[in-house]
C-alpha cells in the first residue's frame, strides 16, 4: 500500500511516500481502516524532527489524527462491523502516540485498537472528523470540559492562526467570548475575523500585552476590570512574560502546549499580585471527540481546514504547518 514513511530523524527532506509497505493484517482486538481523511498538527514536525528523551521506533508510518471505513474486523471485537465510518482517537493506553510510537493515519489502512474508535455521526464528512483530535479536542477539553470561558469573558488568543487557535477561536465565539485573535499576516488576521474574531492583532508589529493593556487595562490596571479575562497561551516562549503583564486581576491563563518553548523568563509577581489562575489542560478524551462532532452535526461548529491534499503532497503540507503557511488544519486524503 503507500504510506509517508519517516525511515529517519532530521528535516521534512527524510519523509518519503513508498508505494509497497506492507498492508496491515488485523489481530485480535483491532480492526483495520480504510484511511479517509488524516491530518498534520505540529506535533507531527517534532517526530520528524526528533524529541530530546522520546526514542521513535523508525521506521514509522506519521500521522496522529484519521478517520476512515472500517475494512477487517478481528476476533474478540464487539459493537464495530465492515463499513463502520469512525474517528480515532490516537492515544492507545499500551503503546502511545499513533504516528509516533507506531505507525498512524497516513496511509491508505491502519491498524487501530478497538477501544480507539468513535463511531461518527451522519453529516460529518471525514475530512472534517479527522481535523479534530489532537487540535480541536485539545480546545474542546481547555475551553468547555474544564469550564474555563463563560459569555462575555475578554479572550486573547495566541498562536490564532494554527490548528488549536482556530479551534479556541471557533469555540470560545460559540461560548459568548469576545474574541481577540493573534497572527502574523493580514491574511490570516482577515480569515479569523471570518471565523469569528472580533478583534485581531498581528504580533509581529503590535506588542499584544501592551495593546492589550492600553486598550482594555490600563487606567483600571489593580481593579478586578482592568486587562483581558483570559488569555491563551499554547506557545511559551518570549510570550510567557508579557501574558502575565495583561491578564486582569483573577483572570485566568489557560496552557495545553509550548511551541515556542517549555522554560520561559518568569515573573512570579504578577502572579500573586493580581491572582492570575493559570490552568493548565492536556490532551482529550472520547468524550470530548465525541461532543465536537455532535456540533459539528449540528451546525454549531465548522473546522477550519486550509488545504486538503492527496498523499503523494504530504510532505508539502507538513512544509506549511512547519514554516506556519496556514490558517486552520491541513488534511491528507490517502
Amino acid at each position: 500500500m503507500k504510506a509517508l514513511l519517516l525511515r529517519q530523524h532530521g528535516g521534512l527532506e527524510n519523509l518519503e511516500v513508498v508505494t509497497d509497505y506492507p498492508r496491515p493484517l488485523v489481530v485480535d482486538g483491532h480492526v483495520v481502516l480504510r484511511v479517509r481523511a488524516s491530518s498534520f498538527n505540529y506535533h507531527d514536525v517534532f517526530t520528524v524532527k526528533g524529541m530530546p528523551g522520546i526514542k521513535v521506533p523508525l521506521p514509522v508510518v506519521i500521522g496522529l489524527d484519521l478517520a476512515g471505513e472500517v475494512a477487517e474486523v478481528g476476533a474478540g471485537v464487539a459493537g464495530w462491523k465492515v463499513g463502520d465510518r469512525v474517528l480515532v482517537n490516537p492515544v492507545n493506553k499500551k503503546k502511545g502516540l499513533m504516528g509516533e510510537m507506531f505507525d498512524g493515519g497516513m496511509a491508505e489502512y491502519c491498524l487501530v485498537s478497538a477501544d480507539q474508535l468513535i463511531k461518527m455521526p451522519d453529516g460529518v464528512s471525514f475530512e472534517d472528523a479527522a481535523s479534530l483530535p489532537v487540535a480541536y479536542g485539545t480546545a474542546h477539553r481547555m475551553l468547555i470540559t474544564h469550564n474555563t470561558i463563560k459569555k462575555g469573558d475578554r479572550v486573547l488568543i495566541l498562536g490564532a492562526s494554527g490548528g488549536v487557535g482556530t479551534g479556541c477561536v471557533v469555540l470560545s465565539k460559540l461560548l459568548g467570548a469576545h474574541v481577540i485573535a493573534c497572527a502574523s499576516s493580514e491574511e490570516k488576521m482577515a480569515r479569523l475575523r471570518q471565523i469569528g474574531a472580533d478583534e485581531t492583532i498581528d504580533y509581529t508589529k503590535v506588542d499584544f500585552s501592551k495593546w492589550a493593556i492600553e486598550k482594555y487595562g490600563k487606567p483600571q490596571r489593580r481593579s478586578y476590570e482592568g486587562g483581558v479575562d483570559v488569555v491563551i497561551n499554547f506557545t511559551g516562549g518570549d510570550t510567557w512574560a508579557p501574558t502575565l503583564r495583561c491578564v486582569k486581576r483573577g483572570g485566568k491563563i489557560l496552557v495545553c502546549g509550548a511551541t515556542a518553548g517549555h522554560d520561559p523568563k518568569e515573573d512570579l509577581r504578577y502572579v500573586w499580585s493580581f491572582e492570575l489562575q493559570i490552568i493548565g489542560s492536556n490532551s482529550f478524551y472520547d468524550d470530548d471527540l465525541a461532543g465536537l462532532m455532535k456540533m459539528i452535526q449540528t451546525g454549531d461548529i465548522k473546522p477550519l481546514v486550509d488545504v486538503v491534499l492527496p498523499l503523494e503532497r504530504a510532505a508539502e503540507g507538513l512544509r506549511l504547518i512547519q514554516d506556519r503557511k496556514v490558517i486552520g488544519k491541513v488534511v491528507i486524503t490517502p
